[in-house]
């Protein structure tokens, strides 16, 4: 018997076709199954038709396995694609050689720009997200997928997380192999919009295959125990010393002419019952606007423009600096130099739901506007996956928890920002909730300008790829940190595990 089985939904485009009949001659491959919602009139050599329901539920997922009898599955996204010459060979000595359960290559894009690399990014423990790219050919190792499935248990009765939930289940006892080389080549399909892409998991369309997701995430969690509960959390100690005042909110910026004035002016706007101001980290802007911050400053006592010595911070760098301000508040509450407060009540709302409990973060809850802040999809993105019975465990999974972000002042100087560009703040929220309280407001405090002065906006798959590769790193170390945490019998660690920002 020849070693692979190929599965693959049906895909009705004339290169479908052409993509089997390169597979029904290959020396490797033993039978093709074509996943099919109905049936449909297709013949071809060596090509079997299962008539099940999408490829991700659990029951076509288990009609799949039963129907493989080969040493390796090699799932196929759909049609368009073209295994390079040995690219099939090369993928089954990869997985002969590590024994990896999955294995999965780089590939070459055919589309407008012509053949263009798209690298893949390494597996690592923190890469658990459910959207992780591993392409469009992955190839199973079915004694691993067996094994995982009779350890761990079989694919619970989902209709969108049954990969997902193999993926997981797999990696806890085999490696996830990535082959940092293009094997097969395909035509580019429709790419959503990075809009689109960004918020995907917050849509309100998307709630039902969410929430199996995160019952599969939870789930594995807890099988590598990393799971937290949700009644187990340190309570935030008082401020040792005084604050000049209640709130300041902070703002990094750099070449942000256009929009700071108007961050500015709605952050002095707000109303409220205590004391605040704004401190501006200034990160040696070079278009003007160090002038218009400058202006500002003149025009408003409660301003602090700070401009840091150091030319070499990214933006949690900025945040860092503004938590060793002498201005600094009690609460540091983040506006971006691109965005505005929905209303005059924003931070009074965030203070209030601060002092009423005792969290050391509190996420409100945003609505995206385009330059003109006219309205756009998704709209109010309030991460209403985020509850308090989970929340902490799903933050994992997921790729952000919101804005505006409001955090104790105290604890953050002794945990501090990792300085970076990207995902500083996503860093800053799961170490925090890894002990304490974060408090959620679902109204919309916050207006998100989408334009395409935003940092990432047009990314090229590069810079997308290394903006998730920090975020799983980020997720391996606090995965690892929470199963050290729970082997040491739940005792929290104390705040100053993180990075220490000095007085």
């Amino acid at each position: 018997m020849k070693p692979v089985t190929v599965a693959v939904p049906y895909n009705p485009g004339s290169s479908f076709a052409r993509t089997l009949t390169a597979l029904a001659t290959s020396a490797l491959v033993e039978e093709i199954l074509i996943v099919s919602e109905k049936p449909i009139d297709f013949k071809m050599a060596a090509c079997r038709l299962l008539v099940a329901g999408p490829l991700a539920s659990h029951e076509t997922l288990k009609s799949l396995l039963d129907a493989v009898s080969t040493t390796y599955l090699l799932l196929l996204s759909g049609g368009g694609i073209s295994i390079e010459r040995e690219g099939l060979e090369a993928m089954q000595e990869h997985a002969d050689s590590t024994k990896a359960g999955l294995v999965y290559s780089d590939f070459y894009e055919i589309g407008t720009r012509g053949r263009v690399r798209h690298p893949l990014n390494d597996y690592q423990p923190g890469s658990v997200r459910d959207d992780f790219d591993f392409g469009h050919v992955m190839l199973f190792s079915m004694a691993a997928v067996r094994s995982a499935l009779k350890t761990y248990g079989g694919i619970p009765a989902v209709t969108c997380a049954g990969l997902y939930d193999i993926r997981l289940k797999l990696s806890i006892d085999h490696a996830l192999h990535h082959v940092c080389e293009p094997l097969y080549s395909v035509i580019s399909p429709d790419e959503p919009s990075s809009g689109e892409r960004l918020f995907a998991y917050v849509d309100p369309r998307n709630e039902v295959a969410q929430k199996e997701m995160e019952t599969v995430f939870t789930d594995y969690l807890k099988r590598i125990g990393a799971y937290l509960p949700p009644d187990r959390f340190r309570e935030v100690e008082p401020p040792a010393g005084g604050f000049p005042v209640e709130a300041s909110v902070v703002i990094p910026v750099r070449n942000r002419k256009d929009t700071v004035a108007d961050a500015v002016k709605s952050a002095l706007s707000q109303q409220t019952d205590f004391s605040f101001n704004v401190i501006v980290v200034d990160n040696h802007s070079t278009d003007g606007t160090t002038a218009v911050l400058s202006d500002l400053a003149r025009q408003s006592s409660r301003l602090n423009h700070i401009i840091p010595v150091r030319t070499d911070l990214a933006i949690g760098g900025c945040w860092n600096e503004a938590l060793r301000s002498q201005a600094r508040g009690r609460y540091a509450v983040q506006l971006d130099s691109d965005d505005l407060y929905s209303s005059p009540h924003s931070l009074q709302k965030i203070v209030d739901l601060l002092h009423q409990g005792n969290y050391a973060m509190v996420i409100g809850s945003y609505t995206l506007v385009d330059f003109s802040l006219k309205q756009i999809p998704p709209g109010l993105v309030d991460h209403r996956e985020w509850t308090d019975e989970n929340g902490r465990n799903n933050a994992l999974r997921v790729n952000g928890l919101g804005a505006p972000r409001a955090f104790n002042t105290g604890l953050m100087r002794t945990i501090g920002f990792p300085d970076v560009s990207y995902g500083e703040d996503y860093a800053a929220a799961l170490r925090i909730c890894r002990e304490y309280r974060i408090g959620r407001i679902y109204d919309s405090l916050y207006l998100c300008r989408r334009w395409p002065g935003n940092t990432d906006a047009a990314l090229s798959i590069e810079e997308t790829n290394r903006n998730n590769a920090f975020k799983d790193a980020v997720r391996s170390e606090e995965i690892l940190a929470r199963q050290q945490m729970n082997r040491n019998g739940s005792r929290v660690q104390g705040p100053g595990s993180g990075t220490d920002v000095p007085s």
